[in-house]
């Protein structure tokens, strides 16, 4: 039914996580291999392709659906269906940001002030045209193949760039004077292929369990035993994604509980739990959380 493209290279590894996480197992005989499947009925061919090229072959409708990131649709101009937002990048959760950089000694400390004429380089020339357009300024926008930051100041002014965590600008002597996209891994769609009853419905099952995976990593399970006395007091200080689920236990036992929380919260969690009187208390990993 579905014909699916995934993206090489730098989120290609975190992509196949995503859909082996999500029981969507990407079978290729080896990890140079273009060519893949999945054993799902809703799929009927998979192929590993440039990221950069993804959005205008889904456009095309040479695949119904693939994974890329929002600077390429941008950049190519591609009229896809973004069907939703996928919380990972190359190498973290974080969004993916596009920005304009100078030197640190530069003079410059906005994008206003940069002179008529100034040359760029940069991997994404058609974002950087109309970034450069939008705020009046004419620029020598020159292609980039790759190592962009090395660039910047002898052979041009500035560089627009993507960066994560801005480790690699600041190594290589640089300064963030503007944004120019803010970019996120995303699941894109073909028009026609959404328009379809059929295949909609199927993409939005693949959507469901990518979603529910990405949900489940930022959540754990915690369960544990409280005295009737401790009760009020450890459900006060516990959160939930709705309410707390509380069983008695056998005899004069207490009660069990159990409840969901964020990973990022459980540091200080268990502590404050263990403070108020919970005891045998239990931290779970979950593998998807669907509404």
């Amino acid at each position: 039914m579905l014909r699916l493209v995934l993206p090489k290279g730098s989120l290609e590894k975190n992509t196949l996580a995503l859909f082996d996480d999500a029981d969507l197992h990407v079978e290729r005989s080896s990890t140079v291999d273009y060519t893949a499947t999945i054993d799902d009925p809703r799929i009927d061919e998979v192929r590993i392709l440039r990221p950069q090229e993804i959005p205008t072959y889904v456009a095309e409708g040479l695949f119904d659906v693939g994974i890329a990131g929002r600077d390429w649709v941008e950049e190519t101009a591609s009229e896809v269906v973004i069907l939703g937002e996928l919380q990972y990048s190359k190498a973290t959760s974080r969004p993916f940001k596009i920005v304009l950089a100078v030197a640190q000694d530069a003079p410059w400390s906005e994008v206003g002030e940069l002179p008529q004429g100034v040359k760029v380089s940069s991997e994404y020339p058609e974002l950087t045209r109309r970034f450069f357009e939008k705020h009046g300024i004419e620029a020598d926008i020159q292609l980039s193949y790759g190592a962009t930051e090395a660039k910047v100041p002898d052979i041009v002014d500035c560089i627009v760039d993507g960066t994560e965590t801005g480790r690699a600008l600041r190594a290589a002597g640089l300064r963030v004077i503007g944004d120019v996209l803010t970019s996120y891994t995303a699941l894109i769609a073909n028009p026609a292929a959404v328009a379809d009853p059929t295949k909609h419905h199927a993409m939005e099952q693949i959507k469901t369990l990518l979603d529910g995976v990405m949900e489940a990593r930022s959540k754990v399970l915690v369960k544990l035993n409280v005295a009737r006395a401790d009760l009020d007091r450890v459900i006060t200080i516990l959160p939930s994604m709705k309410a707390p689920t509380v069983a008695e236990l056998f005899g004069d036992g207490g009660y069990a509980v159990e409840t969901v929380v964020a990973k990022n919260t459980i540091n200080t969690l268990i502590p404050a739990l263990k403070d108020a009187g919970a005891t045998d208390i239990i931290e779970l990993p979950l593998a998807k959380i669907v509404h």
